[in-house]
């Protein structure tokens, strides 16, 4: 039998159809990077529970805080929302010579820690400014001006672009041990303003470290040269006992402005 040549486009054709023919069906599409990441919020792992780590905050409730020199939450300060603490902006008020308001609202764990480790994470709104506090006697810190803010170890919150307090030094900045230790610029990364940041704080014995998104950005050691030094430095120095080493609270604190936290949670260490 004679075969009539094929036309080439023809060919090529018949070709790729059996080519597709034999090939695998196509996988199905992957999930979208966001959807993949997506966090969960405010709840320990069974990692986490089984390693004796605590949750601060559930994310609809204030059990477990109050404010300091209250018997309550001063609703007027906090809400929560959409899973996180907020702290609300309080506009034009008095305030304190460090810019504290003079009627604010330090929010507070009703219970306390000696030796710990507390991981939260924490964003701020444009010019904000906060802290962590630890090592908080609520009797020692009533006792002073502004009543209802901590006295205690601060772990400083700030949009360092926009909060002019940042001027006034590296102690200041986001990170720092408040108006004591500045943070390690070379290993400290901060998130832009509007998104969070992961902070970790750790206090055993006398020893205690800030931690960054993952990068350890100060160091101290109670009863050192060197902390001595510090602490008379500092606006703490006419505070007789400031630095005692106690049982004390964990306090998020009220400077006036927008900001917010989520997933508190900490482990007690020995």
């Amino acid at each position: 039998m004679k075969f009539l040549p094929l036309k080439h486009g023809l060919l090529l054709s018949f070709v790729a159809l059996f080519l597709f023919s034999c090939a695998d069906p196509p996988a199905e599409p992957s999930p979208p990077l966001h959807a993949q990441q997506a966090p969960v919020l405010n709840q320990l792992t069974p990692d986490e529970a089984a390693a004796g780590w605590e949750l601060l905050f559930d994310g609809t409730t204030f059990n477990g805080w109050r404010g300091l020199g209250r018997d309550s939450v001063p609703e007027a300060h906090w809400i929560i929302e959409e899973g996180m603490l907020r702290k609300v902006a309080s506009g034009t008020v008095p305030t304190a010579p460090d810019g504290q308001p003079m009627e604010g609202g330090d929010l507070m764990t009703i219970a306390t820690f000696t030796d710990f480790e507390l991981v939260l994470e924490w964003k701020v709104s444009p010019g904000a400014n906060s802290g962590i506090k630890y090592n908080v006697s609520e009797a020692f810190s009533v006792a002073a001006p502004p009543t209802n803010a901590a006295l205690g170890f601060e772990y400083q919150i700030l949009d360092d672009d926009l909060h002019p307090d940042a001027q006034n030094g590296p102690t200041r900045i986001a990170g720092a041990l408040y108006d004591m230790i500045p943070p390690d610029e070379q290993a400290r990364v901060l998130q832009p303003v509007g998104s969070f940041n992961t902070a970790r704080i750790v206090f055993q014995g006398s020893h205690g470290e800030h931690w960054l998104n993952g990068k350890k950005i100060v160091e101290f050691d109670l009863g050192t040269h060197r902390f001595d030094s510090l602490l008379a430095a500092s606006k703490y120095a006419p505070l007789d006992g400031f630095a005692d080493r106690r049982d004390g609270h964990i306090v998020l604190q009220d400077h006036g402005d927008d900001v917010w936290f989520r997933n508190i949670k900490i482990r007690r260490l020995p």
